[in-house]
């Protein structure tokens, strides 16, 4: 259907902000909240109108988002460590977790002390420390930043978006 169609939204500073559907992005536009920043040269006819059809829309007003942490979850640990065994360096599937610091000697549940270890390993390991058991990880654990734009990693990026999003090659326009 087409008004289920994905228009991005950028804040005042034309930074992406959100994804709505095309029925909320002309309700924007027509409420005088936003305007449509590429021209598709696609019409929408409605009873009494046509509207253009925006694929990018910019909001008239700043709106602050908070940053919101990651959840420490599995799936986010392995993704973190880039699904490696932080001892050995092997690619495996069936990973686990391991606390750098034993949770029976006093080691939290925290992202500095959470790291994916193969199962081998983790067994070697069992309820020592490091130093106890003489091995020591390819990289010590720290809490993931932020990402402002995980919401776009959700969708197909559309070639009308590229110019917005930070962190999509761009390519070089031919002469």
């Amino acid at each position: 259907m087409i008004l289920q169609t994905r228009v991005l939204v950028l804040n005042q500073n034309y930074q992406p902000i959100n994804i709505c559907n095309i029925r909320r992005a002309i309700n924007l536009i027509g409420k005088e909240k936003a305007e449509n920043v590429v021209e598709t040269g696609e019409y929408l006819r409605s009873v009494d109108d046509i509207f253009e059809k925006p694929d990018v829309i910019r909001l008239f007003y700043m709106v602050k988002r908070p940053l919101q942490k990651k959840k420490l979850t599995r799936r986010e640990v392995f993704i973190r460590d880039r699904f490696q065994c932080q001892y050995c360096g092997s690619f495996q599937k069936d990973l686990t977790l391991d606390h750098i610091i034993p949770r029976c000697k006093g080691g939290g549940l925290s992202w500095n002390n959470i790291i994916s270890a193969c199962k081998k390993c983790n067994h070697r390991k069992a309820g020592k420390t490091l130093q106890e058991v003489g091995m020591e990880p390819i990289k010590y654990p720290k809490e993931p930043k932020p990402n402002p734009y995980i919401f776009i990693s959700e969708y197909n990026i559309k070639s009308t978006w590229i110019p917005f999003i930070p962190w999509v090659k761009k390519e070089p326009i031919p002469a």
